[in-house]
């Protein structure tokens, strides 16, 4: 997981075309987008990260704040 493509992928793309772009990993297609990582599973946990994103921003919370409350989210289940 690499924090700066799911930061792009969050303020480049609506949550609509996030979603649009999971189901189209999902059903073994190619997205209409680029997304980062290594592979599917790494575009897929990418696309996730930032769907979780624009969620808490659709919610109220500041692009920056929603950001670092999924970095948090992260090292939280790390550790």
């Amino acid at each position: 997981m690499k924090l700066p493509i799911i930061r792009q992928l969050a303020e480049q793309h609506s949550l609509d075309e996030l979603h649009l772009a999971e189901n189209a990993i999902l059903e073994e297609e190619k997205p209409a987008f680029e997304v980062g990582g290594d592979d599917e599973g790494e575009q897929l946990t990418h696309l996730l990260g930032a769907i979780w994103i624009r969620e808490q921003m659709a919610g109220g919370m500041e692009f920056k704040e929603a950001f670092r409350a999924f970095a948090q989210r992260v090292r939280d289940s790390i550790s």
